[in-house]
């Protein structure tokens, strides 16, 4: 009976710990899809809330720009991708996951605003490669199984992303300095903060001393002391 408690218990934690892991992911993602809504309702145009590179009077947008998108292709591939990494960050490295979330927002836009063309980036896709690829190098670097399960999810779902951190395509729209600099991010992140966070357990062998064996340790011990 107390191991039924005891199971409906961890069955009870882990659904906490997974509806918890949803709440931020889903809040930045309604945000996302608002701002969009509102741009083509009102027949607004947010373009300049993204990051236009070398700008000093822009740079104000690397807070901005996750948040708008050129179409409904566009802001439909991102909000997708967004939620379901930034779930997995949530529910995985709980006690990191809003600080990787902040440091690879800041830090993939600031890093776009020194290497991008001069022209205006926009969208969240900086931020998800960065979670891509600290959510693949981290399982990695820690060997614990089930992060490393995560790091090959990741792979499947999102491995062909690699193909767009470079300029194959220099007058595509795609902004592959964006993606370059998230996945940059990622990766420093995951290798600073390997030893923080979630951890492989380190295995800790029990054994007992047999009474016959604890017996004649104790009659050799007091023989050396008589003989002292």
């Amino acid at each position: 009976m107390k191991m039924q408690t005891d199971i409906d218990s961890d069955i009870g934690i882990e659904k906490k710990r997974f509806y918890y892991s949803l709440v931020i992911p889903f809040l930045l993602v309604l945000l996302m899809f608002l701002s969009f809504v509102l741009e083509k309702g009102m027949s607004w145009d947010f373009r300049t809330g993204g990051v236009f590179p070398l700008r000093i009077e822009n740079l104000w947008g690397i807070f901005t720009m996750v948040f708008i998108h050129a179409d409904w292709k566009h802001l439909l591939n991102n909000t997708v991708s967004f939620f379901v990494l930034s779930s997995a960050l949530y529910y995985f490295y709980n006690s990191l996951a809003t600080r990787i979330l902040l440091l690879s927002y800041i830090f993939s836009g600031l890093i776009l605003w020194f290497i991008g063309r001069e022209s205006w980036h926009v969208g969240a896709s900086g931020v998800i490669y960065a979670l891509t690829f600290f959510l693949f190098v981290s399982g990695i670097l820690r060997k614990y199984a089930p992060l490393i399960a995560i790091s090959l999810i990741v792979v499947f779902l999102y491995g062909n992303i690699v193909w767009h951190l470079f300029p194959w395509e220099v007058y595509s729209q795609i902004s592959w300095e964006g993606h370059l600099s998230g996945a940059t991010i990622g990766f420093i992140l995951a290798i600073v903060y390997r030893k923080k966070g979630p951890q492989k357990p380190v295995k800790v062998w029990e054994y007992e001393e047999d009474d016959e064996y604890k017996e004649e340790m104790h009659e050799s011990t007091n023989g050396q002391m008589h003989e002292d």
